[in-house]
């Protein structure tokens, strides 16, 4: 029965991670938080087993996405790296910090967090109409569609990185693999195109939570039977997810999502403060 549910977890986690470019540790955190705390048939598991987890499950998640969204060449391998410079040393302070949070801790500001992430959803669009300004050092690249319209984006290299490191300590903080920050950012801040921002957070998800996974490991993170349980699911579920995303508009998704992180946010936030 765990198996089963555990496999689910993985592949819904994997599918939506991979398709709005998240990467899945937002299910599968809060996920196994439940299925640890409202049921008995995984024990007692802490916050910091789930995070470690979730870490690992996302290596898979993060190479499964990235190897299909390499077909349709859409991912900033350039931009990945950069943001990678930054999100690595920021992934292993927050996984320190996760250490020495308690579990009514951790509920309430994943919650937070969480509800955070959802309002950054809800008022992308309104900030898309901003105008993208080239120069000061920025590196410039031009996306072209299938329908032939092109789109310009840039960033500067240390604005990214200092940006990719905030984001990486919230990586190694709370196990989400970062896109569920980096993805709006680049959309916002540097004017990535939706496809190219989805898929080159997908690879930099790969890259931190490969350094995130060695430090949880290190901390002794890690249950690695529940993590064998997951990784089938979530490598099917990244590809599906991919797959989707160079098909379909992620809209309507994208709004369920926002409404998920609104109910687990409010969930994990009243757990935490009553404890």
């Amino acid at each position: 029965m765990i198996w089963l549910l555990l496999i689910s977890v993985g592949l819904l986690a994997g599918t939506i991670g991979s398709l709005v470019g998240l990467g899945g540790g937002i299910i599968i955190v809060p996920s196994l938080l439940f299925l640890g705390s409202a049921t008995d048939i995984m024990g007692d598991l802490t916050p910091q087993v789930a995070v470690g987890v979730s870490t690992v499950i996302m290596i898979f998640t993060g190479l499964a996405s990235t190897l299909t969204y390499l077909k349709h060449k859409v991912v900033d391998y350039k931009a990945g790296l950069i943001f990678f410079a930054g999100s690595a040393p920021g992934g292993i302070i927050g996984a320190y910090v996760n250490k020495i949070l308690n579990v009514d801790a951790f509920s309430l500001y994943f919650g937070l967090f969480m509800i955070l992430m959802a309002i950054v959803l809800l008022v992308k669009d309104r900030l898309r109409p901003m105008v993208f300004k080239p120069g000061n050092g920025k590196i410039i690249k031009t996306y072209e569609n299938k329908k032939g319209q092109a789109s310009t984006y840039g960033y500067h290299p240390l604005v990214a990185i200092s940006i990719s490191f905030v984001v990486g300590i919230s990586s190694g903080l709370f196990g989400i693999g970062g896109g569920s920050l980096m993805v709006p950012v680049m959309m916002l801040v540097f004017f990535f195109p939706p496809h190219v921002a989805v898929a080159t957070s997908m690879f930099m998800v790969f890259l931190s939570s490969i350094t995130n996974s060695i430090t949880h490991i290190s901390l002794g993170n890690v249950n690695w039977p529940y993590a064998f349980a997951l990784i089938p699911g979530a490598w099917i579920g990244a590809k599906l997810g991919a797959y989707i995303n160079t098909r379909l508009n992620s809209s309507a998704l994208e709004n369920m999502l926002k409404i998920v992180l609104i109910i687990i946010g409010i969930r994990l936030i009243y757990q935490g403060i009553t404890g």
